[in-house]
């Protein structure tokens, strides 16, 4: 009886121990994009922002490079980003004393209309507090569209698995603690959170020299967003708005594989879909086109991630329009970036406002 008594508290030990290290050492096992994600929250943390800052999927993680822009940027996007990310990276941005004059907004047709990452990376990698978790709980609710929310619940009750989450409970991160053999990931994430640091929050998924794939949007056969992320993307220009932050969405470029593939009606039902978002808040704009494409060896993987050739050149068409605005107001100078993104927009900048929308 002895022994299993002492048997039983060695192994409850353990098992905290391993909780502890699980809770505060998350540098020491975690998968290679946690240092990216853990960049944002310190930049947010610090109120590290400038003047501009970028909000959306992982396409914007990995194609608009700060460090082109010419300007103090920070690049807010995270892999598989939806409008739920970045409403609780806007609500920490709004809580800093200095705010953004501009905001660049970047997701996908995808990111509107399945689930994806959240409970994954979002949650685990520690960028949505339990007040977000909440928030989302009482919006799936309203909605009736538990998409996101009740995913990943095991059968557990979903309130018990929303504490476990937010508690770090071993059990959900044994994968990353068996790969990343307890603590044998510390040096390399350290050396990537630094990195992401010091480039302001970009990070490259596929850096191959180029890719034929299809990607998900060639394989959409309508656009329909969910309820639960069109509310939310509702509330993110709504916030953007009523703090007179000018919004502009610039869709991020497919390669030519996949746009070939994307159905005329997915692009017009998307371009329509933000077009009525455009006509409700004054601050938000959409650039001219929605469905760019460019060459195939300017993107990195099968997912349409930009490699560092293709980000390079977008990064530095987004520059131009910036830095050749009308130099009387910083309204005015924002709203330079409301032009095309191709993959030659370097060469052929033209202000929307000579082109009609």
């Amino acid at each position: 009886m002895r022994y299993l008594r002492l048997w039983g508290l060695s192994g409850v030990a353990s098992f905290a121990l391993i909780w502890a290290w699980t809770a505060y050492m998350p540098m020491a096992f975690m998968d290679a994009e946690y240092p990216s994600w853990r960049a944002k929250q310190i930049l947010l943390d610090r109120c590290d922002l400038g003047p501009a800052i970028v909000l959306g999927d992982s396409r914007a993680a990995a194609g608009i490079v700060p460090a082109l822009m010419g300007v103090h940027v920070t690049n807010l996007a995270v892999g598989g980003g939806e409008p739920i990310e970045a409403v609780a990276a806007l609500t920490r941005v709004l809580a800093c004393p200095i705010r953004p004059r501009l905001a660049i907004v970047s997701f996908d047709p995808d990111h509107f209309t399945e689930p994806d990452l959240f409970w994954e990376r979002s949650v685990r990698f520690g960028a949505m507090t339990a007040g977000d978790i909440a928030a989302l709980r009482a919006v799936s609710l309203q909605t009736g569209d538990l998409s996101v929310y009740g995913r990943q619940h095991s059968g557990l009750p979903l309130i018990v698995r929303d504490w476990l989450y937010e508690k770090r409970f071993p059990p959900l991160y044994f994968s990353s603690l068996l790969h990343g053999g307890g603590f044998l990931r510390w040096a390399a994430n350290r050396r990537g959170l630094d990195a992401a640091l010091a480039s302001r929050g970009q990070y490259y998924f596929g850096s191959a020299s180029g890719s034929h794939a299809v990607a998900v949007d060639g394989h959409m056969e309508t656009f329909q967003p969910l309820p639960v992320l069109d509310r939310y993307f509702s509330e993110l220009l709504a916030l953007l708005d009523k703090n007179e932050i000018e919004t502009v969405f610039v869709a991020m470029p497919t390669n030519d594989a996949t746009w070939e593939q994307i159905r005329p009606a997915v692009r017009g039902q998307f371009a329509a879909y933000l077009a009525g978002y455009e006509r409700r808040y004054p601050h938000f704009r959409v650039a001219s086109e929605i469905t760019p494409h460019w060459p195939d060896r300017y993107f990195g993987d099968r997912f349409c991630h930009l490699n560092p050739e293709g980000a390079e050149r977008f990064s530095a068409g987004l520059a131009q329009r910036l830095h050749d605005a009308p130099p009387r107001t910083q309204n005015e100078a924002q709203k330079a970036w409301l032009s095309d993104t191709g993959a030659d927009a370097s060469a052929r900048v033209v202000p929307i406002s000579k082109r009609g929308s």
